[in-house]
């Protein structure tokens, strides 16, 4: 289970840009997660309005078309924010036995070979939106133009490889000493600090210690 760890809080030496550029496109990646968020809920109540204009021969004209369209919003949009809050399923089997330097080799090794991936795929993406952009594609039902959802993956890519070079400095310093904060990283945490921590979210404040807030 993993969280981001406000950090540098008891550090003595904070990398004030750092923390100030994590800052701000944690405030980006927010913003897409709710677009996301937006799009599914909208989704959701044009689904509604296709079942309901069915039962009266009105169905949404292009709803097939809209809901392929739709889907690399909702799909792609999140992407950088489940990033930074470690939201993504993975083996922590032997990740979860190790601890120091150890672990934050081992944690940059995969972010680097993720960030990697994620830097072929922005190329592969941004060739199908221009290809998109120059023919003119469009769906086969009421013809909307393709280039909106293919401009999306590539974008949202490109948010997903800011934050992954973040995570590879916030990665680097701790192997440079591993008694610093963890700042701008995912953290693993046992299930008690994780159902702690979903509370402090819940009610949108710090619990402190006790009980009392």
């Amino acid at each position: 289970m993993m969280t981001i760890d406000p950090g540098g809080r008891s550090d003595q030496e904070r990398p004030v840009t750092y923390i100030r550029f994590d800052g701000w496109l944690a405030r980006v990646e927010n913003a897409f997660n709710m677009f996301a968020a937006f799009s599914i809920l909208a989704l959701m109540l044009l689904a509604v309005a296709q079942v309901v204009g069915r039962v009266f021969n009105t169905p949404v004209p292009g709803f097939i078309d809209i809901t392929e369209q739709a889907m690399a919003i909702f799909a792609f949009a999140g992407v950088a924010y489940c990033q930074r809050v470690g939201g993504h399923i993975r083996m922590e089997i032997v990740l979860g036995n190790l601890s120091g330097r150890t672990l934050y080799i081992c944690e940059l090794i995969g972010v680097i070979l993720i960030a990697f991936t994620v830097a072929l795929l922005i190329w592969g993406s941004s060739y199908h939106f221009e290809r998109a952009w120059n023919i003119g594609d469009s769906t086969m039902d009421i013809r909307l133009p393709t280039w909106p959802s293919k401009l999306v993956i590539p974008v949202a890519l490109s948010l997903l490889f800011l934050r992954l070079l973040m995570q590879i400095y916030g990665y680097a310093r701790l192997i440079a000493d591993p008694r610093r904060t963890p700042i701008g990283v995912p953290v693993i945490e046992g299930v008690e600090e994780h159902a702690k921590h979903e509370i402090e979210e819940a009610f949108g404040e710090d619990t402190k210690e006790g009980g009392s807030k």
